[in-house]
């Protein structure tokens, strides 16, 4: 059996999923930002989208709030930003089948692959450095391919979290699977608290008239 508090927190935010789908809301009042990674590997740098997502939670106060959720096989938070409603995911399955939930998530709560942001690891950039693309191709990203994939689409926003690139080819997947280092752990809280800023900041404008632009 569930534990109770777990069971409530699950009836609450059934209840909130309700609302959220059933009510009707102004074009670009709602938005999902899915944070993509490997469940069991969290402390990863595949899996440092899965790291903004929990700071992104602490910031709209909802860190408390995560609830699995079957249907999607990811956790979910939901949370306001000023008039606008947050979806907040994680996916429970694979990083190369992150498309799944996302796209079923996507479905439930009414969203177009415009309104689904994808925030992951970026081998080509620095740790550090931070870039919002709006679609494109997956740049040999599994978990960008699933959900272009999934969603038919490779229009959706993506915020792009640079772990740097190893020296050597094949040190590559290790490089990617494994953990943060001691100085790089040092530098992760600045780091999620400026991909958080520029996230929220990108969903306010865009929440306050149609552009599209970053």
């Amino acid at each position: 059996m569930r534990p109770h508090g777990l069971l409530l927190s699950g009836q609450r935010l059934n209840r909130a999923m309700s609302r959220c789908v059933l009510e009707p809301r102004p074009p670009g009042k709602r938005w999902m930002v899915a944070g993509l990674g490997n469940p069991g590997l969290p402390g990863t740098r595949h899996s440092v989208g899965m790291a903004v997502l929990g700071q992104l939670a602490r910031r709209l106060g909802v860190a408390e709030s995560w609830t699995r959720d079957r249907h999607c096989v990811a956790d979910l938070a939901l949370a306001l930003l000023g008039d606008a409603q947050l979806v907040l995911l994680r996916p429970r399955r694979l990083m190369n089948a992150n498309g799944r939930s996302v796209a079923r998530a996507a479905e439930l709560f009414g969203l177009t692959a415009e309104e689904v942001y994808l925030v992951h690891d970026e081998l080509d950039k620095p740790l550090g450095k931070l870039a919002l693309k709006l679609g494109g191709s997956a740049r040999g990203h599994n978990g960008v391919r699933s959900c272009i994939s999934c969603l038919n689409s490779n229009a959706m926003p993506r915020l792009r979290v640079g772990i740097g690139r190893p020296t050597h080819a094949e040190a590559v997947q290790a490089h990617v699977l494994g953990s943060f280092s001691p100085a790089e752990q040092e530098l992760l809280p600045l780091l999620l608290d400026r991909a958080a800023d520029l996230i929220l900041d990108h969903i306010r404008e865009r929440s306050q008239g149609p552009s599209l632009g970053p």
